[in-house]
């Protein structure tokens, strides 16, 4: 998808990095900055869009709130897990589903780190099935994004040794019965260690084509 600048980051409160994200947004659709994929991660904290029920959202939150305008419904962020922001002019880059790119790419990534997943089709009428989740049905990425302008903004986060705890006290992703999952859950039901952080962002990096 072309030259893509990758940045790697520590852990960054959500609120900051949001406003972080707005400015280069702004930087971008005015041809000041390059397309860019952040590597970071976020202290614990659950978001939510817009059309989130309030049924669906922690009855008693032990850890903040967030209102946010991605697309997607409500998610936990924390240690262990990796989130990548996207922010791409798609205006330059032409025609072709943005969000089935980003499946592909992780699905790759995930290959790369000895983990099968797969992207699902949601059927008509049914609640969104985007994000990269393995053959028996579990959801190891969730996926949410927004465009403006022709640019994007928000993208993903990938459970590494994330606490799995944290998605059972509200809906996730608007999916009742769904299970998460994490790359330390998966390599562990195949008798091998979880991949280090460092190996993970590598892998997400190059499969997206996001370069220093």
């Amino acid at each position: 998808m072309g030259d893509i600048e990758r940045i790697d980051l520590g852990e960054v409160p959500y609120e900051d990095a949001t406003a972080e994200m707005s400015d280069w947004v702004a930087r971008r659709r005015a041809g000041q900055i390059r397309d860019r994929l952040v590597l970071l991660t976020h202290p614990p904290v659950v978001t939510y869009g817009s059309r989130t029920p309030p049924a669906e959202l922690p009855a008693d939150p032990r850890i903040p709130l967030v209102p946010v305008d991605r697309g997607g419904q409500a998610t936990y962020h924390g240690p262990g897990q990796l989130i990548g922001y996207l922010v791409l002019n798609l205006r330059e880059r032409g025609p072709g589903d943005i969000v089935r790119w980003v499946e592909n790419g992780l699905v790759s990534a995930c290959a790369a780190l000895g983990c099968k997943t797969v992207r699902r089709d949601t059927p008509p009428g049914a609640q969104s099935l985007v994000g990269v989740w393995t053959p028996d049905g579990r959801k190891l990425v969730s996926i949410g994004m927004r465009i403006r302008g022709g640019v994007t903004s928000h993208g993903f986060a990938l459970n590494v040794t994330s606490d799995l705890e944290e998605f059972a006290r509200f809906t996730a992703c608007g999916l009742p019965d769904v299970a998460m999952t994490s790359l330390a859950e998966l390599a562990a039901e195949q008798g091998r260690p979880a991949p280090g952080e460092r190996e993970v962002r590598d892998a997400v990096a190059k499969a997206l084509g996001a370069h220093p």
